[in-house]
């Protein structure tokens, strides 16, 4: 059973217990609840803290733990409907839009329902997350002299260095100097886009794309135009179409491991691409942000963009998040020339910096050899759950299309038959106890055809994985 799971069961079970002391009694010892529950002094500590915060209970050091004081009445509720008009007052003429769609980001993002099984994840399953070298890591940087203090506001020289390397190569054209470090890839797009466009200016954007950019996009007021995607990434013909017919100074990728779609940007693309932005005068932001969960039947990967392009045109964003933890917020931007400063600027305006504790157990943990103990058994891993998912879906569910199988990443993209609603499909396999993602957030503009989009990284193992895919079987048959 999972720490987590452990001490979600106390409370429930303290809770219960409660009304067996007046306001004010003390609870058992945390020994005794050791003893009494058969968990850890750990789970029992985490248990009371959450009891704690409902003020439920109150907690003495030294002392132990009582029952809290009943609680006061909760005021009247105000009247906060005055707000409906402040938030849309003369809304029409903003160039930048005061709402904000969260749909597509909260697909991936919001757990699902006890008893789901979680197709819709963008994380590593706890177990597939190196969660004792994290801690060691967290640890020893806590330790480190100087650990608690402002950091640079670009970064530490030493995790700069470490990214360059990890970009350009060793001995490769990507410098410390042209890194900063930033609170995750979300946070990285962020800066980038507000950086290298005005609000009310198209942004060219792979199609089908990653939802969470999109939502960026157009927060930040910018207008997503869509260049068709297939199997060897962006098409070239159609960028250049698009950059003449828009007028955009940006386009927005994923070479590596596109989000939905897998697809790898072909070779003899890489340099068309480069050569098509910068005969437009436009940027390439080149989203990297898998190229840590490669699988292990991959073979050599391209190297970044970034690696080959002396002339500045893209701006780079990596990220140690989908390889490590959810909560391990550390990424970069790379860049070169002026565009660097005012990404800088950007940041430190919206941010300041990331903490410095975070940053020195990144050092940490990418300079141990558990990091890429780490790496190798997710590529394995990541092969195995891949496999058993497409082999699963073309055994029960021959009818969804999977036009590619990914070497990298943790999802499969699916056309569904025609006819078929994405939306209905969606609804019926949650009340199946699966959870999947919708193919439309992932387009900018109206999409040819309906899809799902299905990850094997969430879940606890195989087992899950194939019955999954037989509840999402009982799903299709009662939508067909």
């Amino acid at each position: 059973m999972h720490e987590r799971s452990s001490v979600e069961e106390l409370a429930n079970l303290l809770r219960q217990d409660l009304n067996r002391y007046s306001p004010g009694g003390k609870l058992p010892s945390s020994r005794a609840l050791v003893d009494r529950f058969r968990v850890s002094p750990v789970t029992v500590s985490r248990a009371l803290a959450r009891l704690a915060a409902e003020g439920l209970v109150v907690t003495r050091p030294g002392a132990g733990a009582f029952r809290a004081e009943p609680r006061t009445p909760a005021p009247a509720a105000g009247d906060t409907s005055w707000q409906e008009v402040a938030l849309s007052a003369d809304a029409s003429t903003d160039l930048v839009p005061r709402s904000v769609d969260a749909s597509g980001v909260l697909a991936s993002l919001t757990a699902p329902p006890p008893g789901v099984i979680e197709f819709n994840g963008g994380y590593l399953h706890p177990s597939l997350q190196p969660e004792r070298a994290l801690a060691a890591a967290l640890s020893r940087a806590g330790r480190r002299p100087g650990a608690w203090g402002r950091p640079p506001m670009e970064g530490l020289w030493e995790l700069r260095e470490w990214f360059a390397r990890a970009i350009g190569g060793p001995g490769g054209s990507v410098t410390a100097a042209g890194i900063l470090v930033t609170a995750g890839g979300q946070s990285a797009l962020t800066t980038a886009l507000r950086a290298l466009a005005p609000p009310g200016a198209p942004v060219l954007v792979e199609s089908p794309t990653y939802p969470g950019m999109l939502a960026i996009a157009r927060s930040a007021g910018l207008r997503p135009v869509p260049v068709p995607v297939d199997a060897g990434g962006v098409r070239p013909a159609l960028l250049a179409d698009a950059f003449k017919a828009s007028g955009a100074r940006v386009l927005v990728c994923q070479p590596l491991f596109q989000n939905p779609t897998g697809a790898v940007l072909a070779a003899d693309r890489r340099a068309e691409v480069l050569r098509i932005a910068r005969q437009a005068g436009a940027f390439v932001v080149e989203d990297d942000f898998v190229r840590r969960l490669v699988h292990e039947d991959a073979g050599p990967l391209p190297p970044p963009l970034a690696a080959d392009d002396p002339d500045g045109v893209v701006v780079h964003v990596c990220s140690l998040t989908k390889a490590a933890s959810p909560s391990f917020r550390v990424s970069a931007l790379a860049a070169r020339g002026p565009v660097l400063e005012r990404l800088r600027a950007i940041q430190v305006v919206d941010s300041f910096f990331v903490p410095r504790p975070l940053q020195e157990a990144a050092l940490e943990l990418v300079g141990s050899p558990a990091w890429t103990r780490h790496l190798r058994a997710v590529s394995a891993e990541l092969r195995t759950r891949r496999d058993t998912m497409t082999t699963a879906l073309r055994r029960h569910l021959p009818e969804l299309a999977l036009p590619h199988v990914p070497s990298g990443g943790y999802h499969l993209w699916l056309r569904l038959p025609d006819g078929m609603s994405e939306a209905a499909l969606t609804t019926a396999a949650l009340r199946a106890g699966v959870a999947v993602t919708p193919g439309r957030p992932y387009f900018s503009a109206e999409p040819s055809a309906g899809h799902i989009r299905l990850s094997f990284a969430a879940v606890a193992g195989p087992g899950e994985l194939t019955e999954g895919v037989r509840r999402l079987r009982a799903a299709c048959d009662e939508v067909r």
